[in-house]
């Protein structure tokens, strides 16, 4: 995973650190690559990566395109990262509960962890909000069309921040969301690629783990099985027989199927 600094993103830091901010500042980074693990995480169990994070002064973005992915587990990687800014406020929310003292240590992290999930829920592209909303317009409008509808909510949401500011809110920070949405709706996304699982190698040793599997399981079932820890080795019966592959033969067939193939075919 590589990281990608925007030269602003590094600014801003250096003139929070001058103006006392830096700890805000620190949480606010740390908040959005929780976020963006939420994505990584996921895309990593359908057989993806994100090439690499950028971190820019409004936050961070590990944005891949997800050509090829079902659109149920698009609305699942979408809002995989607000569910852990949403996590991390329960979390605070319940530190306070049983441990009141806590709540002058975590309001800050439960403030930015709830803009956080507030903000990316918003149907606007290419925040998660947008991207869910996306997927579910798809199933009824040609794709062409979906990238027009939500450049026209991406354009309404700007409109209003820009209004909001003039008439009600004078923030700085508003207009500048405000034109992140419309540029980035006419960016191209970044590749999701798919995780070379062929270049793993056993450096201490790794438990092996048998798992058993039906003849109509997908590559996508097996990957679920798969992590860092332990070997895996697939037992599946296909033509009334009994049939075993390992890891690295599972990986190299995949490498010329879509996750949601079966095994067996």
């Amino acid at each position: 995973m590589k990281f990608r600094f925007h030269p602003l993103f590094l600014a801003l830091g250096v003139a929070s650190a001058c103006f006392g901010a830096l700890p805000v500042y620190l949480i606010c980074v740390l908040t959005a690559l929780l976020h963006e693990c939420g994505h990584i995480f996921y895309a990593g169990r359908l057989g993806f990566k994100c090439e690499k994070i950028s971190l820019m002064p409004y936050g961070a973005s590990a944005v891949c395109d997800t050509d090829g992915i079902r659109a149920r587990d698009e609305i699942f990687l979408a809002l995989a990262g607000p569910l852990v800014n949403a996590l991390v406020c329960v979390l605070c929310a319940g530190l306070w509960w049983f441990f009141p003292v806590t709540y002058a240590y975590t309001d800050t992290v439960f403030s930015a962890n709830t803009a956080m999930l507030a903000v990316n829920l918003l149907p606007a592209y290419p925040l998660d909000g947008g991207r869910a909303v996306s997927c579910l317009f798809s199933l009824f409008l040609p794709k062409k069309k979906v990238k027009i509808v939500l450049r026209v909510l991406s354009g309404i949401i700007s409109v209003s921040l820009v209004l909001l500011f003039t008439f009600v809110l004078r923030n700085i920070t508003l207009l500048i969301f405000a034109v992140f949405l419309l540029v980035s709706a006419f960016t191209r996304e970044g590749v999701l690629s798919r995780i070379d699982y062929t270049s793993k190698k056993i450096k201490r040793g790794r438990e092996i783990k048998h798992v058993m599997l039906n003849k109509d399981s997908t590559y996508k079932d097996a990957l679920r099985y798969v992590n860092e820890g332990k070997y895996c080795i697939f037992d599946f019966f296909s033509d009334g027989m009994l049939d075993e592959i390992c890891e690295e033969e599972l990986f190299e067939m995949l490498q010329n199927h879509s996750i949601y193939d079966k095994i067996s075919e």
